[in-house]
């Protein structure tokens, strides 16, 4: 498994909360990627970033992983057919974010935006010209290597 740490190690600075955010590299049969514009309100506003979200109390990353690409995509995946593939840790100034970055070629439905995000299916070597997150900048020759 490649690990992906985009700062440097830190001490632990209990101000500054760990959120867990499962992510996924969604791989359509042409070999694309699939990213999601983060909508206007939200922080972080047009950059694109792979689909996911944060991982409630309780809750697997993978089952949020689920969770999430049924609210955000309309799709239904199952826990067989997510791979762990790579991790990104980033500390931000408000929190430090750990990231599992799962892998999915297999779901039902057909993917759509609805919570207004914009969708984008990209090659693998297009991805490094799309305005991301600092977290998810490092996943990108992870998963060009794979592909």
């Amino acid at each position: 498994m490649a690990i992906s740490t985009s700062t440097p190690a830190i001490e632990a600075d209990p101000s500054r909360p760990l959120v867990l955010v499962a992510a996924v590299a969604l791989i359509d049969v042409d070999g694309r990627v699939l990213l999601a514009e983060r909508p206007p309100g939200k922080a972080m506003a047009g950059l694109w970033e792979f689909p996911g979200g944060k991982v409630h109390p309780g809750e697997t990353p993978e089952a949020a992983l689920i969770r999430e690409l049924g609210e955000e995509l309309g799709i239904d995946v199952k826990a067989s057919c997510l791979a762990p593939f790579t991790f990104a840790s980033h500390a931000y100034p408000e929190f430090h974010l750990l990231m599992p970055l799962y892998v999915c070629r297999r779901w039902s439905g057909i993917v759509k935006a609805r919570e207004g995000q914009r969708l984008l299916w990209v090659r693998p070597e297009a991805l490094a010209g799309y305005p991301m997150p600092p977290a998810d900048k490092p996943l990108i020759p992870l998963l060009c290597d794979l592909l």
